[in-house]
């Protein structure tokens, strides 16, 4: 069995003394309620329901998966009580509308419990963490009447929500997608006409399970009139069960499971391949407008992607820390630490603490990365100012990429360096390592794999509106060295930053510039841009943080505050310097790549 505690201590110091949550977030209309007391609370019994409710069902969870027979998917046992715990608690409604019968709390603490999520149980949080996706799409673009008649169900976790993009033929091309939407001659319930979905679907997460009464699939489709490629692309909400107008169930839809994936993680959340048979839909949004409403729910889903590679980095740090502490092995090679054992613990080696200090200065700079977004969702969504929300929804979008991106590929590398310090042990399945490593690996290639989030990146998010985006980011960080760089005990952590910042300022002008004359320069530089632009982001976090302890007084530096600077001390000097090999690679260019003939490989 893994370890896991909820790191309260560090989303605390995130919340509270990094990013001033109660001045930037819970300032704004309609969070008055979001109290540092209600907030407290609210960790304490996220923390408290994840821990004893879905951890003790991961392991097994994993080693009995979902079953399939004759159209029914079952989740593994445990899982509907938890399920319906999650519900009664009030957790599927946490950040919803109380117009819809939510409880309008700000996203930021939405973030903070999938993270909790994650971390216990990932494929128990695959379902609620599809819903709320499916409930933000449905909110923003969706009629009033639809609104009124789904998302009070949905916020109670009676109903829960798929996402239905991908076709055997095409991934994330979904231009290509065959799908087809006909009038069906009758009106829906918001009194538009209603429409017949034919297609299948595949690697649909969530599309069939025995949690919830009923399930609201966001169908991609084409209507018969739409032009060629994703600009002819419409979306549909279609329900498994048929809603009459007072909101009870009525008759079954022609939606069905063909089956489910066998996979090589995340076994107890299912994912399935559905088929609809001229099945009833509504339109969401604007016909032919369906990527745009689709993207609501995806770039809520890959922020949701991204805290998952956190949360199970960070229960991979927690069990590695707990083993390197108890495994007896071997002498420090300074000489015996422990010399009333029969060995040392393997903490006192180098090569572990490297380890495990990879880890915890990425996940510690991850989690904060994190937090900050998910407070900017808030300021982008609720702030009165609408230049404000502009800039903070710019800032969000930026950053979007990189957080799916960077956070999955980091929450994998963090599992298999939890692993390697387990060693043999970690290999097998007592420990519960190796079921970490085989659930982080998916991460990275859902919602658009990592390397389509890089070209997001370099291909949109840079050039969009003259680099407007850009400028977000490169305004704080540029006044945070100004401000700072005289500062001679902030030295040792503003000048690395500088450095790495002054390589990321270099290497976008000269994505910018090449990509104007070849497209595969872009192409061949995106991944490793898109790594290089995440460690100098926690490289400026990390400053801050070593600032913000640094103007404490000497007395109020406790250990979890030390323990604070030490790691950022390790991210500047053993992590950070990754930067200049990125650098170097991407002004290697496009041609070590592409003048590869293809007949070669």
């Amino acid at each position: 069995m893994v370890t896991y505690a909820a790191p309260l201590d560090d989303i605390r110091f995130c919340l509270n003394e990094l990013f001033d949550y109660q001045g930037r977030v819970a300032s704004l209309p309609g969070f008055e309620e979001a109290t540092p007391e209600l907030v407290d609370a609210v960790l304490e019994e996220a923390a408290k329901f994840c821990v004893n409710e879905l951890l003790p069902l991961n392991r097994s969870g994993d080693e009995e998966g979902c079953t399939f027979e004759n159209g029914v998917v079952r989740t593994p046992a445990g899982f509907k009580e938890a399920y319906r715990a999650f519900s009664e608690g009030g957790w599927a409604g946490l950040a919803c509308d109380p117009a819809y019968g939510g409880q309008g709390l700000p996203q930021t603490l939405q973030y903070i419990l999938e993270e909790m999520i994650c971390s216990t149980n990932l494929s128990f949080g695959i379902y609620p963490g599809l819903t709320h996706g499916a409930y933000n799409a449905l909110a923003r673009y969706a009629s009033d009447e639809l609104k009124a008649l789904f998302l009070p169900k949905m916020a109670e976790g009676a109903w829960a929500g798929a996402m239905c993009l991908t076709e055997s033929h095409c991934g994330t091309d979904l231009g290509l997608i065959r799908t087809k939407a006909l009038p069906n001659g009758a009106a829906g319930p918001d009194g538009q006409p209603a429409y017949k979905i034919t297609g299948t679907k595949i690697f649909i997460s969530g599309g069939e399970q025995d949690l919830t009464e009923n399930i609201l699939h966001l169908v991609l489709a084409k209507l018969p009139d739409a032009p060629p490629g994703s600009r002819g692309i419409s979306l549909f909400l279609v329900p498994k069960i048929l809603v009459e107008a007072d909101g009870s169930l009525g008759p079954r839809n022609g939606v069905t499971c063909g089956s489910i994936e066998a996979k090589m993680g995340i076994h107890a959340a299912s994912t399935c391949v559905m088929n609809f048979e001229d099945a009833e839909g509504y339109l969401v949004g604007e016909a032919h407008g369906g990527m745009r409403a689709m993207f609501a729910m995806m770039n809520t889903e890959r922020l949701d992607v991204g805290v998952q590679g956190l949360g199970l980095a960070e229960t991979a740090y927690q069990s590695a820390v707990a083993y390197a502490r108890d495994r007896l092995q071997g002498r420090a090679l300074g000489g015996a630490k422990y010399p009333d054992k029969m060995a040392d613990p393997i903490l006192v080696h180098p090569d572990v603490r490297k380890n495990l200090l990879t880890m915890r200065a990425t996940i510690e700079g991850c989690r904060a990365l994190g937090i900050w977004i998910a407070t900017e969702v808030d300021v982008a969504e609720k702030h009165p100012d609408e230049t404000v929300r502009r800039e903070a929804d710019d800032l969000v979008a930026l950053l979007t990429p990189i957080i799916k991106a960077y956070f999955t590929d980091m929450g994998f590398e963090a599992t298999n360096l939890g692993l390697q310090v387990f060693g043999g042990h970690g290999y097998i399945r007592e420990h519960g390592m190796e079921q970490l490593v085989r659930d982080a690996r998916i991460a990275q290639l859902y919602e658009g794999t990592n390397g389509i989030q890089a070209l997001d990146l370099v291909g949109r998010k840079l050039p969009l509106h003259m680099g407007r985006m850009l400028r977000r980011f490169f305004h704080p960080v540029l006044a945070f060295i100004e401000d700072n760089q005289a500062e001679a005990e902030l030295a040792e952590f503003v000048l690395p930053l500088a450095k790495a910042f002054g390589r990321l300022q270099q290497a976008t002008a000269w994505v910018a510039q090449q990509s104007l004359r070849d497209p595969d320069e872009a192409g061949a530089a995106a991944t490793d841009y898109l790594r290089l632009f995440a460690l100098t982001a926690l490289a400026y976090l990390w400053a801050r943080t070593a600032k913000v302890v640094l103007d404490k007084p000497e007395g109020e530096r406790q250990a979890f505050h030390q323990a604070k600077l030490a790691t950022a001390r390790f991210y500047m000097t053993r992590v950070l310097p990754q930067t200049s090999s990125l650098f170097a690679a991407i002004n290697a260019g496009a041609k070590p790549i592409m003048a590869v003939e293809e007949d070669w490989f």
